[in-house]
């Protein structure tokens, strides 16, 4: 099964999975009175719409390069982070604001019945097995969209685990403001999961990349091939989960056309044997101790060295 089919399969789990928990909370929720697992049954609903936005975006990314994008559709997993981001935040905002509304307005409280805390239970396992399923199919096929989708199941579980925890208080105490203000932590909870996310996915979409131990690993690949000297303007970034190369290096003025292609080419070799997940490297070729002063861009060793220290 391709990597494709995979991250399909998983948002199709998650997709079910949470509908059913959605659901299940939302009319135990209001049946029960607690907004706590109406909060909860939110935030599984929003899932429900992350899982589907992911789903999208792995039927795109599967479709070859073209004229238009010749490149692939890879990014699109990076947008789809990012429309996730958004969707969880903008779920987060609108309980926080309805909680809100509740507290400053004094509405009638009632304390949650017994059937709220069975069908947390019920939620906790069931989030515990989506979020297994939806990670290991993220590190398997290295997808930062499937990754914060399972990250952000992860987190329902906590939310979960918080609703419990306040509904056996509420319970005990007969206290039904609790219930209101454990909803409210979450929403604030959901809002920085989510603008965590918006943050990640920055970085991709601005060319970056987060793990700068790249760097190093590729400069030492280019090191152990032969005539290859002073590896510059190194720029790495990422479509999808791989990573497009692109340096200068040197090589002596008085080689051949062929001879100093067979070295690009060896560079080139090298670097998709040492590191991972490479989409493609491009090789500039330029003779020993040459300099130009309008270079603007790319890494250098001693900038990564510098970086470190």
């Amino acid at each position: 099964m391709n990597r494709e089919k995979k991250i399909i399969r998983a948002s199709w789990w998650a997709i079910i999975g949470n509908a059913l928990l959605a659901l299940l909370k939302l009319v135990i929720g209001f049946v029960s009175g607690s907004f706590a697992v109406i909060a909860d049954g939110i935030d599984s609903a929003t899932d429900v719409a992350s899982s589907i936005v992911v789903l999208l975006a792995a039927r795109i990314i599967a479709k070859p390069p073209n004229v238009k994008f010749s490149y692939g559709y890879k990014k699109a997993d990076t947008v789809a982070t990012r429309v996730l981001s958004l969707v969880i935040f903008f779920a987060g905002a609108q309980l926080a604001y309805s909680t809100i509304k509740i507290l400053v307005e004094g509405s009638v409280m009632k304390t949650p019945s017994p059937l709220a805390i069975y069908v947390t239970i019920i939620s906790i396992i069931g989030k515990l097995v989506l979020t297994l399923i939806l990670y290991q199919t993220g590190k398997k096929v290295e997808s930062q969209m499937v990754i914060a989708n399972a990250k952000n199941m992860r987190n329902d579980i906590l939310i979960s685990l918080s609703v419990l925890g306040s509904l056996l208080f509420t319970t005990l105490l007969q206290e039904p403001l609790i219930d209101r203000i454990i909803a409210l932590v979450i929403s604030v909870f959901i809002m920085i999961v989510a603008y965590r996310i918006f943050m990640k996915s920055n970085i991709d979409l601005m060319d970056g990349i987060d793990d700068t131990g790249l760097y190093t690993q590729l400069f030492e690949a280019v090191k152990i091939v032969e005539g290859a000297h002073h590896p510059h303007r190194v720029r790495a970034r990422k479509i999808g989960h791989h990573y497009m190369i692109n340096l200068d290096i040197e090589v002596r003025p008085d080689l051949s056309v062929k001879q100093a292609h067979d070295i690009a080419k060896n560079v080139e070799n090298s670097i998709k044997s040492n590191l991972p997940n490479i989409y493609d490297v491009m090789v500039h070729i330029e003779p020993l101790g040459n300099k130009e002063e309008d270079e603007k861009y790319g890494i250098t060793e001693s900038e990564i060295r510098n970086h470190k220290a």
